[in-house]
């Protein structure tokens, strides 16, 4: 009996050291223990917990339909790692990761249930914050050419020039048309987009300038056009190198002149409007092959902003599927747990030829078929010829992220002429965490610079 009895102190003792929440019920859902941290997590005394049931306790966000110690009990089988959200005993909403798993006795009966919980918010603020360092208003990226951009973006939202932004279908353009919009003076006033590419040539003109009534048939009423929406802030002109010869005559006279004409009318109209291009082909290219008018490209071309593809910057990948889960959270209400190493390795290994928004709607997919946890390979949509699917373990697959990483510091030392100070500064991390990742990953380098 005192063996027992010295048996449960020291398993007492255990529980009540151990940083994790823990509390067991029995088959009335009535809290029989509550450990120290469990009181320090929900702010509610293990004298107030106990006898309860543990609904009344925690106020989990799971309690009502997915509960994970019910489902432990019902099924028998553990759950592990379910993030919910909890309202502590101050009415704070409090983020946590949530274990559980039965309780049997001797005979292997279920008698209860164990849960055990960590509070992940801190987790949250640095992924936030990590979020925050690597942002510029919607755009999202640790990669060095395009944090480059982001410092220029401030400067050129101050100016009233033309840009022309190039970059690959799906890599972000009209996000950086807004951003240079949202940090410019002209924030307050309208931003009007308009796709260049998706419209006949006789339709895009009216479709910019608008009418007068009587301009043709249909043409009962004045209606205005893009520009005059976008009056005193800034009109986006995507796919631009996809219009005709005669309207780049007409808008090469709105660059100059700043006035168009809406058709069927004869007086000018001023234009003060900010203008930006898209394209998702080469403009210099078209214009040595006489598809585009070089008077036009050079009016356009004050101000150039390229967009590296996705696949010249895979760092990006992990940081933008993690934000891509988070807003489906959000979306959807659920509480999807990231993604697994394997997933991440195989989503680095493909080349994405759309870009970011087809990882966006890959990320989605893989969402929607994830019930719980994280996602895994298996979730994820048949990308290579010889793709089996599956989360099996893959030693070329594991080891992409590495390769990924290694290429990724390698070019930032390279960048650096080699000097790891700068180095480490440049990527904001302390120099003795750069030394441990090169040592880890195995990276060679030049033998004069080993020492700098």
């Amino acid at each position: 009996m005192a063996q027992n009895e010295d048996t449960k102190n020291f398993t007492d003792l255990v529980i009540e050291s151990i940083a994790d929440g823990i509390f067991t019920v029995g088959l009335d859902w009535k809290v029989a223990s509550f450990n120290l941290a469990a009181q320090e997590i929900t702010g509610i005394k293990k004298s107030e917990a106990l006898g309860r049931t543990c609904r009344e306790v925690l106020r989990a966000s799971c309690c009502e339909t997915n509960c994970p110690l019910d489902e432990a009990m019902k099924t028998g089988n553990p759950v592990v790692n379910r993030v919910v959200s909890v309202i502590d005993a101050h009415g704070q909403k409090r983020s946590i990761s949530i274990s559980a798993a039965p309780i049997r006795d001797t005979g292997g009966r279920i008698t209860g249930g164990v849960e055990t919980f960590r509070d992940i918010g801190s987790i949250e603020r640095v992924r936030d914050e990590i979020g925050r360092e690597y942002a510029c208003q919607d755009i999202l990226s640790v990669n060095h050419e395009m944090r480059n951009l982001f410092d220029l973006l401030p400067v050129y939202a101050e100016s009233t020039s033309t840009v022309v932004i190039e970059g690959e279908t799906g890599t972000g353009k009209e996000l950086f048309a807004r951003a240079l919009h949202n940090l410019s003076p002209r924030r307050t006033k309208p931003f009007i987009a308009v796709n260049c590419g998706a419209l006949p040539d006789t339709l895009l003109e009216s479709e910019l300038f608008g009418y007068k009534a009587g301009a043709f048939t249909d043409a009962k009423r004045d209606k205005p056009g893009r520009f005059a929406l976008a009056e005193g802030g800034t009109i986006f002109l995507d796919e631009i190198g996809d219009i005709s010869p005669a309207l780049q005559v007409r808008l090469l006279r709105v660059l100059q002149e700043r006035t168009y004409e809406p058709l069927g009318g004869i007086h000018p109209v001023k234009a003060d409007v900010r203008v930006i291009a898209a394209t998702n082909k080469d403009l210099a290219a078209l214009v040595r092959e006489k598809q585009f008018r070089d008077d036009l490209y050079y009016r356009l071309n004050v101000i150039r902003i390229d967009i590296p593809p996705l696949r010249e910057r895979k760092e990006d990948i992990p940081l933008l599927a993690d934000h891509f889960i988070a807003r489906f959270n959000v979306l959807q209400k659920r509480n999807i747990q990231g993604m697994s190493e394997n997933a991440l390795a195989h989503l680095m290994r493909y080349d994405f030829p759309g870009n970011v928004r087809e990882l966006e709607n890959i990320v989605e997919r893989a969402f929607l078929i994830c019930r719980a946890g994280q996602i895994t390979q298996a979730h994820l949509p048949r990308l290579f010829e010889d793709d089996a699917g599956g989360d099996a373990e893959d030693t070329e697959h594991a080891g992409s992220l590495k390769k990924v990483e290694a290429a990724f510091l390698m070019k930032a030392l390279k960048r650096n002429n080699w000097n790891r100070l700068k180095t480490a500064q440049e990527l904001g991390i302390h120099k003795s965490t750069l030394f441990r990742k090169i040592k880890s990953l195995g990276l060679e380098l030049p033998p004069s610079r080993k020492g700098g």
